[in-house]
């Protein structure tokens, strides 16, 4: 078991006076059997009006804001998380006998329940660039599952080129294989799309990475895909890595824009330049 103490800072600075629309956060990280948050703290300046916490559709923690109309030129929002992880061991499971090899024939209940977590990212189409890809690795480890995903998330993190890129929706697939380049969120769609091409369902995950020693921190994306018999397992191209005790979940969706950590618009006239600087800290105690 690990446990890790998160500072989050989330400034908005704004070149003119807004006042704001509700606005949802999603920045309590998750509790299940994986990892548990025993402590949480929010502050917001301004204050705002009312705070709603509930659970939403994707089963996340989701914070709703009110604020009065007083016009800002600021917005700021820090959290400070104690989070025990406890998934040492990643490869600790039994995948079902039927599930150990491609393609996967879910039973129709269980297909169902997953249809949201196999169709494309575009318009529901899956990414032929994509598909090529599984096909080509798919037919190198002869269809075996696990080496599949062994094999893609070990591809894209070493062919792939890491770039920060803070703001903005992940790209499409293609356009990242193509580009051989990409955020950590560019890199997960990427892998997501892969294995939807060959019926593995997955789903998208932002959240925390402890990683290396670092004072240059950001908010980290990875993948979890659907094993029967072993559940919803993570893995993380950028990093090439299977996701164990040093990731820490907030939010997991089917699609990247329902992680988004800070979700809401503003109440002005006119046009309003934006400027969002942060600051994140990871201390494993």
């Amino acid at each position: 078991m690990s446990i890790y103490q998160i500072d989050h800072s989330i400034n908005y600075t704004y070149s003119q006076p807004v006042t704001f629309a509700p606005h949802q956060l999603r920045l309590r990280p998750r509790s299940n059997l994986h990892q548990s948050v025993t402590a949480f703290a929010l502050s917001i300046s301004p204050t705002p009006q009312q705070i709603v916490e509930s659970i939403d559709l994707d089963g996340n923690d989701s914070i709703v804001i009110w604020f009065d109309n007083y016009p800002t030129t600021n917005l700021q929002i820090h959290t400070q998380s104690t989070v025990s992880t406890n998934l040492t061991d990643p490869f600790n499971y039994l995948l079902e006998p039927w599930a150990a090899h491609l393609p996967i024939d879910y039973p129709r209940s269980m297909s169902q329940q997953l249809q949201p977590y196999l169709i494309g990212y575009l318009a529901g189409s899956i990414d032929p660039i994509a598909a090529e890809v599984a096909g080509e690795i798919w037919n190198t480890v002869e269809g075996n599952t696990l080496s599949f995903l062994s094999k893609l998330n070990q591809r894209i993190y070493h062919t792939c080129k890491y770039s920060l890129r803070q703001t903005g929706a992940a790209l499409p697939p293609g356009i990242v294989w193509k580009n051989r380049s990409g955020s950590c969120r560019d890199l997960t769609v990427l892998f997501i799309e892969v294995c939807r091409a060959v019926g593995l369902a997955g789903r998208f995950v932002s959240g925390y990475e402890a990683g290396a020693e670092s004072d240059d921190r950001h908010l980290h994306a990875w993948a979890e895909i659907y094993l029967p018999g072993a559940g919803w397992r993570g893995y993380d191209p950028t990093h090439g890595l299977v996701v164990a005790d040093g990731h820490m979940a907030i939010a997991s969706s089917p699609l990247p824009v329902q992680t988004t950590p800070v979700e809401g618009k503003l109440r002005t006239l006119g046009m309003v330049a934006t400027e969002m600087s942060y600051r994140l800290s990871i201390e494993k105690t």
